[in-house]
């Protein structure tokens, strides 16, 4: 019951704080509930721009996001049983995973959805990480654009890592995959095996044995299911022969239903 109490006594008080730090919702009413309370956090958290927060709102944001990612329930590599050498399929919320990185199919400006509330894989884990995370990738991207231009954006198939925050991972690999505008083509077959090779090679680079891939480019990219598996699985499986006794684990993270039947059948 006091843990409760003090969960409840955080998201009131990050409420309040996200609120006054914008003058247009300033004056927005809050729901009663505790569902609907953390509902509105989230969509302060998700609309926020990158900057500097004071102290105790980081704070308090860090306990509160720890304790939600334990009442989430805690995914360890343990847990998930290997179908092939090395390789696993788990479905459910990539933010659960306690391995060294997860990949985020991000978009090329590389600071996560603003959309409030949106479901995308983007929006939830710059929500569980916490407001540091955007922050991160602001000032990387910053730098970026220093160094190449103001215009610059992540090009599709080049990733970007930040820490996790109040992640349980260590680290999170952010890459923008392929959108299938019209019709699949080579090209875009080729950019998204760059997604799943070169987040490998990021992982080598920064000494990470395990990594939780989602199925990017699926969804609103509209690249296909299965060819997306078939793309993911063989890049995936040529990159770990090329890197023999490197990777403990590399996980296919699926959420729906679709997905996992795809990669068990691609693994079986």
């Amino acid at each position: 019951m006091h843990e409760i109490t003090t969960q409840n006594r955080r998201l009131d008080f990050l409420v309040e704080a996200f609120k006054a730090e914008s003058e247009e919702y300033s004056d927005l009413p809050v729901p009663c509930d505790t569902e609907g309370k953390q509902r509105l956090l989230r969509s302060l958290m998700n609309i926020r721009m990158p900057g500097s927060i004071p102290e105790e709102v980081l704070h308090v944001q860090d306990e509160y996001l720890t304790d939600r990612a334990a009442e989430k329930g805690i995914v360890r590599l343990s847990d998930i049983p290997e179908i092939k050498e090395g390789l696993s399929i788990w479905q459910g919320d990539i933010t659960r995973l306690s391995c060294d990185a997860i990949v985020n199919a991000a978009n090329t400006q590389m600071l996560g959805c603003f959309i409030p509330m949106h479901t995308c894989i983007d929006n939830c884990i710059h929500t569980y990480a916490g407001v540091q995370m955007r922050a991160e990738c602001s000032s990387q991207m910053a730098a970026l654009r220093d160094k190449y231009g103001k215009d610059y954006e992540q090009p599709v198939g080049v990733p970007l890592i930040t820490d996790a925050y109040n992640l349980p991972c260590r680290k999170v690999i952010h890459v923008a995959g392929p959108i299938v505008r019209h019709e699949l083509t080579p090209v875009l077959e080729h950019d998204l095996a760059d997604c799943y090779a070169n987040s490998l090679e990021l992982c080598l680079q920064n000494g990470l044995k395990s990594v939780a891939f989602c199925c990017i480019s699926t969804g609103l990219f509209s690249f296909p299911n299965r060819r997306a598996a078939e793309i993911a699985v063989q890049t995936v499986t040529e990159w770990l022969k090329d890197h023999p006794e490197w990777m403990e684990r590399v996980i296919f993270n699926v959420f729906k239903d679709q997905d996992r039947r795809i990669y068990e059948e691609l693994l079986s």
